[in-house]
Formats: C-alpha cells, sequence, structure tokens
C-alpha cells in the first residue's frame, strides 16, 4: 500500500483530492493536516511514502516544509498540488526537492499519472505549465556563462539526461534507448556522481540551465 499525507489548509481541497485519491489501486491516506507546522510533527510518528502539499500554507509554507522534509526524510517523494503558475514558484518547488508539480485545476484527471511516474522515480510537471518551463529554460539559457567549464558528461549520459528531465522513469529511458534496466540504472549514478547531485529535481534543474530539455509541443 502507497502511503500518503495531505497538507492543505482548505479543508474543502483536502476532501476533494481525497476522495479521488480513494478511487485509485495501492493507495490509502493516512493523515491530513492543515499546515507545514502540523505536517512535519506528523512525520515524526507517521510512516509515509508520499507528501502532498500546497505552497501557501500559515505558519510553515510548503516551500520551507519540504526542503526540511528532503533533509530529514531524503527519500520520502514530495508533489506540490497548488494554483500558483508562475515559474518563481515552480523554480522554488524544483530547488527545494520537488518530484512533482501539480496545478489544482489539473489534478481530477492528472493525480493518478502524476503518482504513477513519482512512484517510479520520475519528475511530473503539470501539462498546464508547458509555457512557464519554456520560459524558465529561455531564462537560464540567458543566465548561462560563455565560460562555463566544459560539460562533463558523454553524449549518452545527456540524452538520457534529457530523457529523465522530461519525466520518463528508467524504465521508459531503457525501453526508448535500447538498454537495459540496469545500464540506466549504472547511467544514471554516474550522472549524479560527475554532476555531485543527490536529487532528482536537481538534475531536471541542470538539464533546463544547460539547454537539454526539450519543452514539449
Amino acid at each position: 500500500m502507497y502511503r500518503i499525507i495531505l497538507a492543505d489548509d482548505h479543508i474543502l481541497v483536502r476532501q476533494g483530492i481525497r476522495r479521488i485519491l480513494e478511487d485509485l489501486k495501492d493507495i490509502q491516506v493516512v493523515q491530513e493536516v492543515g499546515d507545514g507546522l502540523h505536517l512535519l510533527e506528523a512525520l515524526k510518528t507517521q510512516a509515509a511514502d508520499l507528501v502532498i502539499l500546497d505552497i501557501s500554507m500559515p505558519q510553515i509554507s510548503g516551500i520551507e516544509a519540504a526542503k526540511e522534509i528532503k533533509k530529514t526524510y531524503p527519500h520520502l517523494k514530495v508533489l506540490f498540488l497548488t494554483m500558483h503558475k508562475k515559474r518563481e514558484y515552480l523554480n522554488d518547488a524544483l530547488s527545494a526537492g520537488a518530484d512533482g508539480y501539480l496545478l489544482k485545476e489539473d489534478a481530477a484527471k492528472e493525480l493518478d499519472s502524476a503518482i504513477a511516474l513519482i512512484r517510479q522515480g520520475g519528475i511530473y510537471i503539470s501539462p498546464l505549465l508547458t509555457g512557464e518551463l519554456a520560459d524558465l529554460y529561455v531564462r537560464s539559457r540567458r543566465e548561462v556563462s560563455p565560460s562555463s567549464p566544459l560539460e562533463p558528461l558523454s553524449p549518452r549520459e545527456i540524452e538520457i539526461l534529457t530523457l529523465i528531465a522530461e519525466g520518463k522513469s528508467s524504465k521508459e529511458i531503457a525501453q526508448v534507448l535500447f538498454l537495459s534496466f540496469r545500464t540506466v540504472q549504472n547511467h544514471r549514478t554516474r550522472i549524479m556522481k560527475k554532476l555531485n547531485l543527490k536529487k532528482s529535481a536537481d538534475l531536471v534543474k541542470y538539464a533546463i540551465r544547460k539547454g537539454y530539455y526539450t519543452t514539449p509541443q
């Protein structure tokens, strides 16, 4: 059973999301809280696999809560479910270690897909944020210095990094590139080591910054 904790200060939103989750197979909502502080307290006693939280919450914001979660429970997945569409929020969420960013207006039709991709080790970004990702990509490209060091990754590693940034799991990447699952996992490990990164979200940010991420059309 995949255990989920919901954190949102609007009880009607939590109830709505819970109803969607209850229709999904192998999913259990183990606790609901109304703010970031109570979320961190809950995690001290309640085991979970995924936290679904809003960005704007009282006492401790979702961004700050996510940072603390990733520091204390590095293997715990974090999915932001929010109304915020601005790229600054998306960037902050990825920087905090988010494994997914889903807009509330997308939740009814995309929550199942988001959780499935996150469970496979991917990074999920709401379809409605395609334009914001494009803006973030352009801005990141402009910020790259001409004197940046040479790319440490091989062409194959760049190819795999790009697919990771697009949200594909290791299994899906193996199918696309006609490689074994273990080979893809080994490449992923080497990429993380070369770039000195520890989180999948950091890989996405690196791919965007270097211009390897291909925004869906």
